[in-house]
C-alpha cells in the first residue's frame, strides 16, 4: 500500500473551494482591489477626469473594504466621506463602493442597524446636496432616501437569513445528536439482551455440567475452568463496552486516522490499495472522525469483497466546511440490484451526520463510493 499527501483538494479547481481558502482577510483585500480597478476603468473611459485623479480617489474609497469586517461603520463613513469629496467628477462610480460598504456594515453590524441606516441616508443627503445648484429637489430627495435605504436593508436582511441558517443548522445538531444517542442506547440494550445472555446462559450450562459430571479429569476440569473464566471476562468486556455507547460518552474507536491501517489488513497481491489524501489534515469533530472511518470500512470492504479490482484507491479530501471520503475501484462494472444492509446503513450514517452518500459507477469501468461529511456543523 502507498500513501501519498498532497495539497491540492479533491476538486481545487472549484472557484468556491479557492474563494474559501483565502481566508476572510485575503477576501476582503481581492475584493477592495477589484473595486479599485473597477471603478478607475469605468471613469478613465469616460476620460473626463485626469487618470492619477481617477486613480487616486478610486484607490482611497476602495482600498478601506479590505477592513471591513473589523471595522464595518468605519470603512463606510470613510468611503463616503471620499465620495464627496470626489462628487464633482464626472462618470466616477465611487458611489456605488460606498453603498456596498454600508450594505456590509449592516450585515456585520446588526445591533447598530438603527445607526447604520441613519448614517447611510444621512451621506446620500449631502451627496445630493453638493450636486450643482438647481439639482437638487424633492424627486432627487426621494431618490437619495432610497438609495440610502436599499444597502442597509439588503445588509441587514442578508445577516437575518444567516442567523436563520445558523438556527436552522444548530436545530439539525440537536436532531442528529438525539438521534445518534437513541441508536447507541437501541444498541447497548440489544447487546445486552442478547450477547449478555447467551454469556450467563454458557456460565450457567459450564457450571451445571461441573455439578453434575462429579469428579473430572484433570484436563476437562481445566477447560470448563477455561470456558467459565472466558465467559466471565466477555461479560465484564461487553459491561465495559456498552458503557462506552451511553449519550454522555463521546465517541470511541477507529478514525479517518487509521485508514491507512486498515488498507494495509485488505490489501492482498491480487488486490492494492492505495490512500491518498488531499488539503490541509485537521483534527475533526469526533463523530464525523469515527462515522467517516465507518463509510470508508464499509465501502473498502465492499469493493475487496465484490468488486474483483486489481487496484482500489481512497481518497480523504479536507476541506474548511467538509471532509469527503471517496473509494474507487477498476473492476468490472456490474449492475446495482438492490441495496444491501451494508449500503443502507451507509446512507444512514452520512445523513445522520448532516451528509451525503454517491453510489455510481465509474468510466471505463467500476465503482465510485463518495461520501461527503459537514464538519463545521457538525456536532462535536
Amino acid at each position: 500500500m502507498s500513501v501519498r499527501m498532497s495539497g491540492a483538494g479533491l476538486s481545487a479547481s472549484s472557484p468556491g473551494r479557492f474563494w474559501r481558502r483565502l481566508g476572510p482577510t485575503a477576501q476582503d483585500t481581492v475584493l477592495a482591489a477589484l473595486a479599485a480597478v473597477v471603478v478607475a476603468a469605468a471613469a478613465m473611459s469616460q476620460g473626463a477626469a485626469p487618470v492619477l485623479v481617477v486613480a487616486g480617489f478610486s484607490l482611497a474609497v476602495a482600498a478601506p473594504l479590505a477592513l471591513r469586517r473589523r471595522l464595518p461603520l468605519a470603512v463606510a463613513v470613510v468611503a463616503a466621506v471620499v465620495v464627496l469629496a470626489g462628487s464633482s467628477m464626472p462618470g466616477w462610480s465611487g458611489k456605488l463602493v460606498a453603498m456596498i460598504a454600508f450594505c456590509s456594515a449592516a450585515y456585520y453590524r446588526p445591533q447598530r442597524v438603527a445607526l447604520v441606516f441613519a448614517a447611510s441616508v444621512g451621506w446620500l443627503l449631502m451627496y445630493a446636496l453638493v450636486l450643482p445648484a438647481g439639482q437638487f429637489g424633492t424627486e432627487l430627495f426621494g431618490e437619495a432616501v432610497i438609495t440610502g435605504i436599499a444597502p442597509a436593508a439588503v445588509g441587514y436582511a442578508m445577516r437575518l437569513h444567516r442567523d436563520r441558517a445558523e438556527q436552522a443548522a444548530r436545530l439539525h445538531r440537536a436532531e442528529a445528536s438525539r438521534a445518534v444517542a437513541e441508536e447507541r442506547g437501541r444498541i447497548a440494550r440489544e447487546v445486552h439482551d442478547a450477547v449478555g445472555h447467551h454469556l450467563t446462559a454458557i456460565r450457567m450450562q459450564v457450571g451445571a455440567a461441573t455439578y453434575a459430571l462429579g469428579d473430572l479429569p484433570p484436563a476437562a476440569g481445566t477447560a470448563f475452568d477455561t470456558v467459565d473464566d472466558l465467559a466471565t471476562s466477555a461479560l465484564t468486556e461487553i459491561r465495559e463496552l456498552l458503557e462506552t455507547l451511553r449519550d454522555d460518552y463521546p465517541p470511541s474507536g477507529s478514525t479517518l486516522a487509521d485508514v491507512e491501517a486498515l488498507a494495509d489488513r485488505l490489501s492482498t497481491s491480487d488486490c492494492a490499495i492505495t490512500v491518498v489524501r488531499h488539503g490541509k489534515v485537521t483534527a475533526l469533530p469526533p463523530l464525523v472522525e469515527h462515522g467517516g472511518y465507518r463509510l470508508a470500512q464499509e465501502a473498502l470492504t465492499n469493493a475487496v469483497r465484490h468488486a474483483r479490482a486489481d487496484g482500489i484507491r481512497v481518497e480523504i479530501g479536507y476541506a474548511p466546511e467538509e471532509v469527503t471520503i471517496a473509494v474507487e475501484d477498476d473492476g468490472p462494472s456490474r449492475d446495482l440490484v438492490a441495496e444491501g444492509h451494508g449500503i443502507r446503513g451507509m446512507r444512514e450514517r452520512a445523513h445522520l451526520l448532516g451528509g451525503s452518500l454517491l453510489i455510481t459507477l465509474r468510466r471505463p469501468h467500476g465503482w465510485l463510493v463518495r461520501a461527503t461529511l459537514p464538519t463545521e456543523r457538525a456536532t462535536r
